[in-house]
Formats: structure tokens, sequence, C-alpha cells
């Protein structure tokens, strides 16, 4: 029948979501803790076999109420539960990974690397708590222990950085292991590879928190048997999606023309480009359907194309001639009219893309 694993990491819950609006961060605190839920639900959907969270689940010190949710998601997931504390949600004193009481199928690594044995698996999980902000490599010199099907772990590591002070994890490291899956996290933008027969895979954020983590985000279903799948899914969060977009000569159409129909409570920061006169706080306020709306104005002036054309300078005589040909030969007008315009941008010292 195989193993379903729901792996997923870096949910990051409490960010302070700094430089946003108090209306934002409301908005993005609200949206990142339904994430355990969601967790939850997906978990039972998709008739998992096992969860594994590979580390900053918390950002930092967290609520009360954020500590119980956390707790109340996991123990619906109604599955064995495997966590690995990273560099924000490390074991030190005062940690909830340390100092709560986790429902009965959660696991927390708090400590070196070790396993633990899930016989109705068949299934061995090796795991490590950050005892502290930085980590050495906690694969060198590992070998796993085959004595069951499966053979998994679960980190916090970096695998794209070889002298990464957050647990250095080399392809190296990852052939010779002896695991089947490594299930890792610290990197907010997915990724995998594989190394010998083993698979390395990182999920990424549920959630992006800022301009730095735009695009889609999710978590990873895997299906361990004879062909590995590894399927992101999203989780429906809020998304930060950066845009650029010619206004040729109509800001707000162009605006209309490239964001989701009907709204959306995605974060869009749009940088407008191309000629034109733009108010961008009349913009904002006329596109009242996306909320979270960001307008950076690259325009420019508009182009006089023909301003000088039949003076008696060269560069008239030289507009006034082009002009001429364009009246003259409509089936090259198109071509002419470029031809003008470029020689315009360059004599204004404006910035030509062919």
């Amino acid at each position: 029948m195989g193993l379903k694993i729901l792996h997923t990491a870096d949910w990051h819950l409490d960010s302070p979501f700094a430089g946003f609006t108090g209306k934002q961060r409301e908005q993005l605190k609200q949206e990142q803790k339904k994430i355990p839920g969601k967790i939850a639900d997906l978990c039972r959907r998709e008739q998992c076999d096992l969860v594994l969270l590979a580390g900053d689940i918390f950002d930092g010190p967290a609520t009360r109420e954020t500590v119980e949710l956390v707790k109340r998601s996991l123990k619906a997931c109604g599955v064995p539960v495997l966590v690995a504390p990273g560099n924000h949600d490390c074991c030190a004193p005062g940690s909830p990974w340390v100092e709560e009481g986790w429902p009965e199928n959660v696991t927390v690594f708090t400590g070196p690397l070790t396993s633990v044995v899930i016989g109705s698996l068949d299934c061995r999980v090796y795991g490590a708590g950050f005892s502290s902000m930085d980590c050495p490599s906690l694969l060198e010199g590992f070998r796993a222990e085959r004595t069951t099907r499966y053979t998994i772990a679960v980190l916090h590591g970096d695998p794209t950085q070889s002298q990464s002070p957050y647990n250095p994890i080399t392809a190296s490291q990852v052939k010779y292991s002896g695991l089947d899956y490594l299930a890792l996290g610290h990197v907010h933008k997915a990724g995998a590879f594989r190394a010998g027969s083993v698979i390395c895979a990182w999920p990424g954020c549920p959630m992006g928190r800022g301009w730095d983590e735009t695009g889609e985000k999710g978590v990873c279903l895997v299906k361990l048997e004879d062909q590995p799948e590894i399927q992101p899914v999203s989780l429906e969060c809020p998304q930060f999606r950066e845009l650029t977009v010619d206004i040729q000569g109509n800001a707000q159409e162009a605006l209309e023309g490239v964001l989701p129909a009907g709204g959306s409570r995605d974060f869009f920061r749009v940088t407008l480009t191309g000629c034109g006169t733009v108010d961008l706080s009349q913009l904002e306020k006329t596109l009242g359907a996306w909320p979270n709306l960001e307008l950076v104005d690259h325009t420019e002036p508009p182009l006089d194309v023909w301003g000088s054309a039949g003076e008696d300078t060269l560069e008239g005589i030289y507009f006034q001639m082009l002009r001429q040909a364009k009246e003259l030969n409509p089936e090259q007008a198109q071509r002419i009219q470029l031809a003008a315009e470029i020689s315009r941008r360059l004599l204004e010292g404006r910035e030509v893309t062919l």
C-alpha cells in the first residue's frame, strides 16, 4: 500500500509582520492562525499515515493561544506527528516544545539525533532538535539503521549552503545516509533532489510573509512506495505577487487587465511602466477591490514624437522626413512610427528596449 506522509515546515506562527499597515498585519496574523487547522483537515482528507513538522513552527516566543491551537490541531490529525524544532523555535529554556505537554500522537525530537519506530507503519523516523539558533551538521557520519520497511528522517537544515550555521546538509551526506526520505525545513522556497536512492525535500513555508516570499506556497504530500512521489499542495493562503505593467496610456485599464477579476485578498506590488501620467493615490482608491495593492510608478512623461518636426534644425528636418514617409507609405507606417519613437527616446536620453 505504501506510506503517505504530510510534510510541512516553517509556519512561523506569531510573526510580527512588520512593515505592513495595522489592518494588513491583522489580516496576515489571522490567515496564519488558520494553518494548523488546515494541516489537520488536509491530513484527514488525504488519509495520511504520518505528519512530519520540520521546524520553525513558531517564529519565536509563542502566545498561549497559539500553543493551544497547535496542540489541538496536531491531536486532530489522528496519526503520528513527529516534530524537529528549528532555529526560530529551538529547544531552549521556555520553548513550548520543551515546557509543554503534547498530545500522545506527537513526538518532539528535543535533543541529538535519535529515532522512534512506529510499528503499525513498519517505519523508523529519525529526528533532532536545534538547542540554539545555530546547529552543526547533524548528518555528518550518520548511517541509518535498516530494520523496518521505511526509514525516514525529519530535520531542520540547510541543503543550499555547505557552510551554513543552520545544520548544513550535503548531497554526499544524503546519499550515504541509508534513508528512504529526508524531510527538511528552513528554506522557504520549496525544493528537492535525489542523491543515490535517497530523496531529500523541503516544502517551503505554507504562507509568504513579505515581498521576499512571493508566489504560491504550501506543503508536500509524499507517497513512499516503488516509485516515490512528492506532490506540492497549496493551503490557499494569501500570496504576495509582484507584477510589471505597461500602462499604454491608460493605467486603470492596464491594471484591471492583469489583476484577478472581482478583487482579491492577495498582496500585489505592481510596477507601472510606459509613457503617461499617473495619479497613484486616485488609482488605489479606484481599485478598492484589491485592498492590498501597492503601486510603484516607473512611468515616463508622454513622448512627443513629432514635436520638433518641421523646425529649421537637423532634428526638425529628420522628423519631418519621417512623418512625410509615414504619410506616403501606409504599409510601412508602423515601422516608421517605431523608428521615430526610438529616435525621440534616444535624443531625450530615455531607455530603449527592443
